[in-house]
């Protein structure tokens, strides 16, 4: 029988998670693989990047499907178990579960509207990459745009999630090596020097603004949950004026209150809020803490070198 795509595999696997145990998505993927029967020609097909078997790759976003909607829940790295969501609608005998039952809950509405899918007719590039069908109102390259959209948007959710687990030593590192990255405090032994620790889960100090280090900016970075506040942004903007620094950068994990954000907006100094979600994109943006899996290349008919006169 050919592969079934992701939303086939669904219902079988909140299925196979009914029994209350905790499985492993490879566990998963092999019990699946002998439900629907696979042959070894099958299990082994790679997609087209020649770098995962399509079954898993198509398991892979079922349970990131059920996870987002909360069916099921993530308790460590690639360990899954059912959530009573999932066992509720065990219990209504449903034929099948797909993305048109998910997006009864608002958590993957958000989902899918954050990946750029809200309002679109189904299937979703993530179905659209995992069956080779391209969605009737998308062109082929719209198409890999927007997977390209909904894997960047786990991506970046994934290193906000390493982010608030990591020790502040390790905090401290993945900030010096984003601000060297982008261009400032010189070598990453000069960045090291300039900024400290500053003892309450964060770090603090001056980096240089260039290479010649014609000007500087002060940095201040928490690793926090909590959602930081005009109070601490405002005696942040006061601490410049003891560090001899006209910028400034306030970097947090988590996020910044609405007034926190207006008031920056209003005071003299130039103060820039980096947020978990803006850290992350940085992160991408410069390759720090993430690696290419692929790439692809996308070309199109040269009309000059046609052009015969």
């Amino acid at each position: 029988m050919p592969i079934p795509d992701f939303q086939t595999l669904m219902l079988p696997l909140v299925r196979l998670l009914g029994d209350g145990r905790e499985w492993t998505t490879r566990d998963v993927a092999e019990t699946l693989a002998q439900e629907f029967r696979l042959t070894p020609d099958e299990r082994s097909e790679l997609l087209d990047s020649g770098r995962q078997a399509r079954f898993d790759n198509r398991v892979h976003w079922s349970v990131t499907h059920l996870a987002k909607a909360g069916l099921i829940e993530r308790t460590g790295r690639g360990r899954i178990v059912i959530a009573k969501r999932g066992r509720r609608a065990l219990a209504e005998n449903l034929p099948r579960i797909d993305l048109a039952y998910l997006n009864r809950y608002p958590e993957h509405q958000e989902f899918r509207r954050s990946s750029g899918r809200a309002g679109k007719p189904e299937p979703t590039p993530i179905l659209a990459s995992a069956t080779g069908l391209t969605p009737p109102d998308e062109t082929p390259e719209e198409a890999i745009a927007s997977s390209y959209r909904t894997l960047r948007t786990i991506l970046a959710e994934q290193l906000r999630e390493q982010l608030a687990a990591c020790s502040p030593a390790f905090f401290e590192r993945v900030v010096l090596d984003v601000l060297v990255a982008m261009g400032y405090g010189g070598s990453r032994q000069d960045a090291a020097e300039a900024v400290g620790k500053s003892g309450d889960g964060g770090i603090d100090g001056i980096i240089k603004e260039d290479r010649l280090g014609l000007d500087v900016v002060y940095i201040q970075a928490k690793r926090w949950s909590d959602v930081v506040g005009r109070p601490m942004v405002q005696a942040f903007a006061g601490s410049l004026e003891g560090q001899r620094a006209r910028k400034g950068v306030f970097i947090t994990t988590s996020s910044f209150s609405q007034d926190a954000r207006d008031y920056v907006g209003r005071i003299e100094k130039r103060i820039v809020l980096v947020d978990g979600d803006a850290l992350a994109d940085l992160m991408i943006e410069h390759g720090v803490g993430v690696t290419e899996v692929t790439s692809y290349s996308v070309r199109r008919v040269d009309a000059d070198y046609f052009d015969e006169s």
